[in-house]
């Protein structure tokens, strides 16, 4: 379905800056994409403001930047967003290595082919 290459970023706790780490490419598939597609209407209808669902790590296929582990809790958060208030999502989990929240830059939903 769709291969993605997007900008990382990490966040050691709260109180800090997010910083920059590198591209992380990952795969929806068309099982992935649907689910992507419900939490958005599902968004659209209740006015809740985000969703987060778990990620099928089995889909994944998450290729990390060099330097950094695998990570765990792997899960999509979905929200409305922009001008247009459309569907957004992007993968959130956490640093094996060092608890650390690890995530994506944000993807419009309709992007998915």
């Amino acid at each position: 379905m769709n291969t993605l290459s997007i900008d990382g970023w990490r966040k050691a706790d709260n109180d800090s800056k997010s910083i920059p780490i590198g591209t992380l490419q990952f795969y929806v598939s068309e099982v992935e994409h649907l689910r992507l597609e419900r939490a958005e209407e599902e968004l659209q209808r209740s006015g809740v403001r985000d969703t987060m669902i778990d990620a099928d790590t089995q889909t994944l296929e998450l290729v990390m930047p060099d330097g950094f582990g695998p990570l765990s809790e792997c899960k999509w958060r979905v929200y409305i967003g922009g001008e247009e208030q459309r569907g957004q999502f992007h993968l959130v989990g956490y640093s094996v290595e060092d608890g650390c929240l690890i995530y994506s830059n944000a993807v419009m939903v309709d992007l998915l082919g």
